[in-house]
C-alpha cells in the first residue's frame, strides 16, 4: 500500500498521505466526536468505519456507519478490519447506574472489540484510558481502567498506545457538573503549583484526540503510554490541524 511520510522533530517517520482504514469507537462522546472530524480530514485515511448503538447524523463521502450491539459482539466482529483502532469508549459509575454497567462499558466492551480487531489483523490500537488508572488502585473507576491497560497490552498487536488523559475540558452534549468543577479546581491547584502537579491539568479533549491521530501516524511499535501533560506536546505535531 503506498504511502507518503516525512521526517518530525522527534526523527520518527510519519505517515502524511495513505490510504488506511480507521475503525472507530465511542463517536458520540467528548475525545471521540474531535477523533472523528480530525480523521475525516487527514490525509492517511481513506475509509473511516465507525461503530455505535445509534446513527450519527454525519454525511462524508470516507464515513462508513455500522449500528451495532456492543452485547453481542460476534454479530459485527468480521467488521473489524482496518489499519488503527481507535477506542473512546467511556462513561462515568453515575451514568452506568452500578459497578457492573460502568464495567461493561468500559472494560468488557472494549476489550471485546480490541481482540476481535487484532484477530482480523488490525495493525494498532489507540485506547482513551484516564490519568491514575491502575489495576490496583483503590478506586473502582482507576482499577477498572488499569485493568483494561494491562489486558490490551498483552494483545498482539503491532503498537499498542494508551492516553491517560486527566479531566477533559470542552462542550458536552450531557451535563456532567462533577467533571466541570473538577476542572476549575484543577486549573486553580495547577496555578498555585507551580505546574508540580501537571499530570492532572485538565486538559482539552481536542487535544486528547489530536494527539492520538498524530500517534496512529508515526511508526512506534509495542506498548505505548501517553501521560496527560504530554498530550499537548503530540497534538501539536498533527499536520491536519494546522
Amino acid at each position: 500500500m503506498p504511502y507518503v511520510v516525512k521526517k518530525i522533530k522527534t526523527q520518527l517517520l510519519e505517515i502524511i498521505k495513505d490510504q488506511k482504514t480507521a475503525l472507530l469507537l465511542g463517536a458520540s462522546g467528548l475525545v471521540g466526536g474531535y477523533c472523528l472530524r480530525l480523521l475525516l480530514d487527514h490525509g492517511a485515511y481513506e475509509k473511516v468505519v465507525v461503530f455505535t448503538r445509534r446513527a450519527l447524523p454525519v454525511s462524508h463521502s470516507k464515513l462508513e456507519q455500522h449500528v451495532v450491539d456492543f452485547d453481542l459482539p460476534q454479530t459485527f466482529s468480521h467488521l473489524l478490519k482496518g489499519d488503527d483502532l481507535y477506542c473512546c469508549l467511556g462513561t462515568t459509575m453515575a451514568k452506568a447506574g452500578s459497578k457492573e454497567a460502568f464495567f461493561k462499558v468500559d472494560y468488557t466492551y472494549a476489550y471485546e472489540v480490541a481482540r476481535a480487531a487484532v484477530e482480523n489483523g488490525v495493525n494498532q490500537f489507540l485506547l482513551v484510558s484516564s490519568v491514575g488508572a491502575d489495576a490496583n488502585s483503590i478506586f473502582y473507576y482507576s482499577r477498572v481502567k488499569g485493568e483494561l491497560e494491562d489486558a490490551v497490552k498483552q494483545l498482539p498487536f503491532w503498537a499498542v498506545h494508551i492516553f491517560q488523559p486527566s479531566v477533559l475540558l470542552g462542550e458536552r452534549n450531557e451535563n456532567r457538573w462533577g467533571e466541570q468543577w473538577a476542572a476549575k479546581i484543577g486549573k486553580r491547584i495547577d496555578a498555585l503549583t507551580g505546574g508540580l502537579l501537571s499530570k492532572y491539568r485538565p486538559v482539552e479533549a481536542e487535544v486528547v484526540a489530536a494527539a492520538m491521530v498524530s500517534v496512529a501516524q508515526q511508526f512506534q511499535p509495542g506498548v505505548q503510554v501517553y501521560p496527560s501533560h504530554y498530550l499537548q506536546q503530540l497534538s501539536e505535531q498533527l499536520p491536519a490541524i494546522r
